[in-house]
């Protein structure tokens, strides 16, 4: 698809957004978009839903000592509520610089049918990548800075706890280093149909004796899990995050004479390994050209138009909500 020219939008509009009010209840409300100086307008074709870190805000869940550093890069309002959060924009550039006008481009953005953003708050979109695919950057970035994280190599034996769209995202990662052995591991064994649409193994425990374990769960059972499976002087990767309130972790038995190595992932900063020569935009651009298979589609598991998000909200954020990713239609 293709824009000629400037379109004469102007470099202020209207749109709507999608904002929290209340726990688990959600409006749409007219918004003024602004285009940034050296700016892009984008028009929103998809977005994606956060399951993990969105119902949490959707909740109301997030700490007061967290506030800024949850903060969406584009959001609007403040924790817990009115707040305009998300991160999953997808859509067409229909103004900006000549080599962007008419690309389409992946953005730290809200819900909103139309927003103006910085340049560098854009990433384009390779035609391979479809543009509803693309909804899944982010957490495709969040799982290549866990793999980082591990110091995962070829021929290791990896589990995965936890089969949400971050844990399949990494075993499919981790499932392309030569010769390793990787196993999604999660107590719900509808999610093995996911996990064999990726050629990746599945169990409903993990295998023992692993070189590296990732917790995904968001369950401190998860993390017990996740513990239990490492080998000697293995490293456990924990990329799960939990709002609100004190988490029970389980460092009794033979964690410490396993010589365990626990490592937080959080995708705010580079993997150390990486920072030196990797830049937060360097990390998008390589995440979205790892969105070139067919098979990632299969973790897109719901659509729901813009106009009907709100009603939907409170069953798509609920816990235990089936389902994956959700791709949001304007």
């Amino acid at each position: 698809m293709h824009v000629e020219g400037n379109t004469g939008l102007g470099n202020e509009g209207q749109a709507d957004a999608l904002w929290y009010v209340a726990p688990m209840r959600a409006e749409i409300r007219p918004v003024r978009w602004v285009m940034p100086a050296d700016g892009v307008v984008v028009r929103s074709l998809w977005s994606g839903l956060s399951r993990g870190t969105e119902r949490l805000v959707a909740s109301g869940r997030v700490p007061q000592a967290e506030h800024e550093r949850m903060r969406a890069p584009l959001q609007e309002g403040e924790f817990p509520f009115p707040v305009k959060y998300g991160y999953c924009a997808v859509g067409l550039v229909e103004q900006g610089p000549p080599a962007l006008l008419g690309r389409m481009v992946f953005a730290l953005h809200p819900h909103q049918t139309r927003f103006g953003a910085p340049v560098g708050f854009v990433s384009p979109i390779p035609e391979q990548v479809p543009a509803r695919r693309a909804i899944l950057a982010a957490n495709m970035e969040t799982a290549l800075n866990g793999l980082w994280d591990s110091g995962a190599g070829p021929g290791d034996r990896i589990a995965v706890v936890g089969a949400g769209i971050v844990g399949l995202l990494v075993a499919h990662l981790a499932r392309g280093l030569p010769g390793t052995e990787v196993t999604v591991v999660d107590v719900d064994a509808s999610r093995a149909g996911l996990a064999g649409a990726l050629g990746v193994a599945f169990a409903e425990s993990p295998p023992g004796d692993c070189d590296i374990v990732f917790h995904t769960s968001a369950a401190p059972a998860g993390l017990g899990t996740a513990i239990a499976a490492a080998g000697l002087e293995a490293t456990v990767v924990e990329m799960s995050w939990y709002g609100e309130g004190l988490q029970p972790v389980p460092l009794g038995g033979a964690f410490h004479s396993r010589r365990l190595r626990l490592v937080s992932s959080q995708v705010g900063q580079v993997a150390p390994s990486r920072r030196p020569r990797w830049s937060h935009a360097r990390r998008m651009e390589a995440a979205i050209g790892l969105l070139a298979d067919d098979r990632l589609d299969a973790l897109i598991t719901a659509e729901v138009a813009f106009a009907d998000l709100p009603a939907a909200v409170p069953a798509l954020l609920a816990p235990g909500a089936p389902g994956l990713a959700t791709a949001i239609r304007y």
